[in-house]
């Protein structure tokens, strides 16, 4: 069984799909990548050779993957990064022929628009298209704190603005969110160490992990895309190989504190790792072992 990642993809450094596949392998899931965008490097540069790929390639490969009957293979659909909004469309019409044969596939959004302190980075009508379309038909949607409030239209720099902006995402229809970095004005208030926290809610149960905060710098990126594909194989378990084409389910029983909690001592360790050597992109590859067997664990608590 596979995941299928429709994003965007870097030659030099991790962004996309660049971040994602090989966290989903390293953590035993095939990937399907079906990349959005094709360029040197991230924009964070604030200089990049290549093009947007567009939508009617995107529709172009995931027909040629129902042509050849192995869309029955497919366990997930994993979005991120969008070209333009006719992209968001192509990723839509992928997840229906997933899911014509793979019904059970779930869909995780990472619903990719712009981040605190930078604003918005994406062309109009994307955010537009994430409200009112992507998000609805999600199962697991995993914004920052800065799309948090762009799709809820809510400010959650406290804790319970936080908790009420959760609540309203889940309304919008996905039954899993996961706030990728999340800063609480109070608690910034009492000073102290840096911390960055992520949120997870799944059904009625919501839990908060702090990690301290390592400070790369803001050129960096794909540590969004890192931590949803980290999040997304954790949620998924034990890698599915075994179920026949079609039959794949969704764990039925997710501990989500446990997914949260390894989701954050992975990606913590690999920061921390590329923070010590000192590197210019995330070392995702050398950092590696973290993935799987995390060198320092962080407590979940319920809210």
């Amino acid at each position: 069984m596979a995941i299928l990642s429709i994003q965007s993809h870097v030659v030099y450094g991790h962004a996309g799909n660049s971040s994602a596949v090989f966290p989903l392998q390293r953590l035993g899931h095939e990937v399907w990548a079906v990349n959005t965008v094709e360029f040197s490097n991230h924009t964070g540069y604030g200089a990049w050779k290549g093009t947007v790929l567009g939508a009617e390639l995107v529709r172009d490969l995931v027909q040629g993957l129902e042509d050849r009957g192995v869309l029955k293979n497919c366990r997930a659909v994993l979005s991120g990064y969008m070209g333009d909004a006719s992209t968001g469309k192509a990723i839509l019409g992928a997840l229906d022929m997933v899911r014509a044969a793979s019904p059970k596939a779930l869909y995780c959004c990472d619903p990719v628009m712009g981040d605190l302190g930078r604003g918005f980075y994406v062309k109009p009508g994307i955010p537009e298209i994430f409200r009112s379309e992507i998000i609805p038909r999600a199962d697991i949607v995993t914004p920052n704190q800065f799309e948090l409030e762009a799709l809820t239209g809510m400010d959650s720099s406290t804790m319970e603005g936080a908790r009420r902006a959760v609540a309203c995402l889940h309304s919008m229809g996905p039954r899993t969110v996961l706030v990728t970095s999340f800063r609480c004005r109070e608690e910034q208030a009492r000073g102290g160490q840096a911390e960055i926290a992520m949120l997870a809610s799944h059904g009625k149960d919501l839990w908060l992990v702090r990690t301290p905060e390592i400070p790369l710098g803001k050129s960096f990126a794909g540590a969004g895309d890192l931590t949803t594909a980290v999040f997304l194989a954790r949620f998924l378990g034990k890698p599915a190989g075994l179920e026949k084409a079609g039959e794949a389910s969704p764990p039925e029983h997710v501990d989500i504190k446990e997914v949260l909690e390894k989701c954050a001592a992975s990606v913590y360790g690999i920061i921390e790792q590329t923070w010590k050597g000192k590197a210019d992109e995330l070392l995702i590859v050398a950092a590696q072992d973290q993935l799987s067997n995390p060198a320092r664990m962080f407590s979940a608590e319920k809210l």
